[in-house]
């Protein structure tokens, strides 16, 4: 994963100002999609891979989870999840999530938010998600959409006045690594087709529940730029479950 990239803090100082850092899940466009799709937390073991800020851990502490567990590489992220986010039910860990372990079956939700496209290999992590899970166990995700990642750039193409002509879409199937800007600083992210998002959970033991392209909720369409994320995907979200075998 990338590393430095959460604790350069240069990089951090501008994560903070976005509104999914301030405002939490009520300033994440994709957050009433990903709840709807959620399961029931009463009870159950949770694992949140990529936690950041730790917003989804306490959504399900709050919603009854008996124990949940937030990974993440990001030192600073995980102070932030410590002070705005702790709960007696959540527990934080500094992980690399390629190497992270955890004894199999260990629980019954995984769950993580625009992580895996830091990733190199999706495969190595449905396998690892698998393992963790209980039979019947619920694996949801988002990541950068496909279409999203495809070219490279991630920005819109404009016309001389700096007006959007479209959004580019190049090189989809020919993954590997990206390296856009991000709050002005080159990340590396790793671009991977639908196809493999979908048939590497289908061929590591899982079945497909949802696969929904999140927009914008209608109460958010006023911000800047929010009106113009209904022109392209941005985001995918999938939700899996184990099949128990």
């Amino acid at each position: 994963m990338t590393a430095n990239l959460y604790d350069d803090p240069a990089f951090f100082a501008q994560y903070q100002k976005m509104l999914r850092s301030q405002k939490g899940l009520a300033g994440a466009g994709e957050w009433q999609t990903l709840q709807a799709l959620l399961p029931d937390f009463h009870g159950k073991t949770v694992l949140d891979l990529g936690c950041g800020y730790g917003w989804h851990c306490k959504y399900a502490a709050e919603h009854g989870a008996k124990k949940v567990i937030g990974v993440d590489i990001s030192q600073k992220m995980l102070t932030t999840a410590r002070a705005k986010n702790s709960a007696p039910a959540i527990t934080y860990l500094q992980h690399d999530l390629m190497t992270v372990a955890f004894p199999p079956k260990s629980f019954e939700i995984v769950l993580s938010s625009l992580v895996f496209h830091y990733l190199p290999s999706f495969d190595a992590v449905a396998k690892k998600v698998h393992t963790f899970l209980q039979p019947n166990g619920r694996f949801i995700f988002s990541v950068e959409h496909p279409i999203f990642t495809a070219s490279g750039t991630q920005d819109w193409e404009y016309d001389a006045h700096g007006t959007i002509k479209h959004f580019p879409v190049d090189r989809y199937f020919d993954e590997g690594v990206r390296k856009p800007r991000f709050l002005g600083i080159q990340t590396k992210k790793y671009h991977r087709t639908l196809t493999t998002y979908l048939e590497g959970l289908l061929a590591n033991g899982f079945r497909l529940d949802h696969v929904v392209e999140p927009r914008p909720p209608e109460e958010m369409r006023d911000l800047p730029g929010m009106k113009d994320e209904l022109r392209r995907p941005m985001m995918l979200i999938i939700a899996a479950t184990k099949i128990a075998r």
